[in-house]
């Protein structure tokens, strides 16, 4: 079986247009609706590079994050 130059154009720009719809987007799967990284939970063994120094006041600074509200330990 043949086909002609216009027909295998057309089949690749299809294949194309396809495997484009069909990409991973960021934050596909990761249960967020979000368009930006998912938010980490709070504690010091939960990032991926932790300080050195790590405090009662940094943990609970780290635990009042995104929330307009400052801590209600101060």
């Amino acid at each position: 079986m043949t086909f002609s130059r216009p027909a295998l154009a057309l089949l690749a720009v299809g294949l194309a247009g396809v495997a484009y719809a069909l990409r991973p987007r960021p934050g596909q799967g990761s249960g967020t609706k979000s368009p930006y990284q998912p938010v980490r939970n709070a504690g010091r063994e939960e990032m991926s590079i932790p300080p050195r120094h790590w405090d009662r006041v940094d943990e609970t600074v780290d635990e009042s994050f995104p929330a307009s509200d400052p801590p209600g330990s101060y």
